[in-house]
């Protein structure tokens, strides 16, 4: 059972005449990592910092554990802005160490916990490097360890692999699942939908400030399943092209992608493939987060 600490209640924001954000509202649960996905403009960024605080809702509400969101609430978020916000001046491990005191931590537990997470993340061989000689990569990962070095409650992070290589991504995910796994909210926005897909458990999509889907990763794909069929067969599956109603989408001997009309019937297709041999499989496709999340903003 999970337990939703973040609501995001009807939250309207205008900027001038220009309305940004109309009736947004979705929850994070406790242990669970939403992603939080949009093309740019959506509104994902204003909608991180009205729960930060950073901004000020024109309406609605955000509330942490039933009631609305307090300055102490606040110290126990650890948040990563897409812009970086580092002393480029500072070592590694101060600028790190620093912002961990700022949220509370004495000096003995911001410099343990600062080292551990820096280890952690495969910068320790980087911790007395100005931050300002770091790649983009590197600077971005003591961008993640500072939002993380305080234990937050709820992580609210802004592109966090947003110029990271492959092994670098790989490595942030497996500190941010361990997270989770030690029952942190985490929300986190992200144009890398292949990535978000493997690592969020739920999802809000949002598109010209309103959110047009929000769910567990599960229950969004069972929504949106597109009438598409894979079958795989004992022989050559090109007959196929001759059925009313079916659209062949790939087709590999064997192997099929079909897509059906509306109105045609799954079954007789299974009956039809029966009628000319064994057949191996057959069964819906489940749709990738990259075609929901093209579906749901047309």
């Amino acid at each position: 059972m999970t337990t939703t600490v973040l609501d995001v209640g009807a939250v309207d924001r205008s900027f001038g005449d220009r309305q940004v954000l109309k009736d947004v509202s979705f929850s994070v649960a406790a242990g669970r990592l939403t992603g939080f996905v949009g093309a740019n403009g959506a509104g994902k960024t204003t909608t991180m910092r009205i729960i930060l605080g950073v901004l000020a809702a024109d309406s609605g509400t955000v509330t942490w554990r039933g009631v609305p969101v307090t300055r102490e609430a606040r110290q126990r978020f650890g948040y990563m802005p897409e812009e970086r916000g580092l002393y480029p001046k500072m070592t590694v491990a101060d600028q790190v160490v620093y912002l961990a005191r700022l949220h509370g931590l004495s000096a003995a537990d911001a410099r343990r916990r600062t080292t551990a997470l820096l280890d952690r993340l495969e910068l320790g061989p980087r911790a007395g490097d100005q931050v300002e000689k770091l790649s983009l990569g590197n600077q971005q990962r003591v961008q993640i360890a500072a939002a993380l070095v305080h234990d937050p409650e709820l992580l609210v992070l802004d592109e966090p692999f947003s110029g990271l290589d492959p092994l670098a991504a790989d490595s942030v995910v497996t500190v941010l699942r361990e997270r989770a796994a030690a029952g942190a909210a985490v929300l986190f926005s992200s144009h890398q939908l292949e990535l978000v897909e493997r690592l969020c458990d739920d999802l809000v999509i949002i598109a010209d400030g309103t959110i047009r889907a929000a769910g567990s990763r599960d229950e969004l794909r069972g929504q949106h399943t597109l009438a598409r069929y894979a079958i795989e067969v004992e022989a050559d599956a090109g007959w196929l092209r001759d059925e009313p109603g079916v659209t062949i989408v790939d087709l590999d001997g064997a192997h099929a992608v079909l897509e059906l009309a509306p109105g045609t019937d799954d079954q007789h297709i299974l009956r039809a493939a029966l009628a000319h041999g064994p057949v191996r499989s057959f069964g819906p496709v489940r749709p990738s987060l990259a075609e929901i999340f093209r579906e749901v903003i047309k």
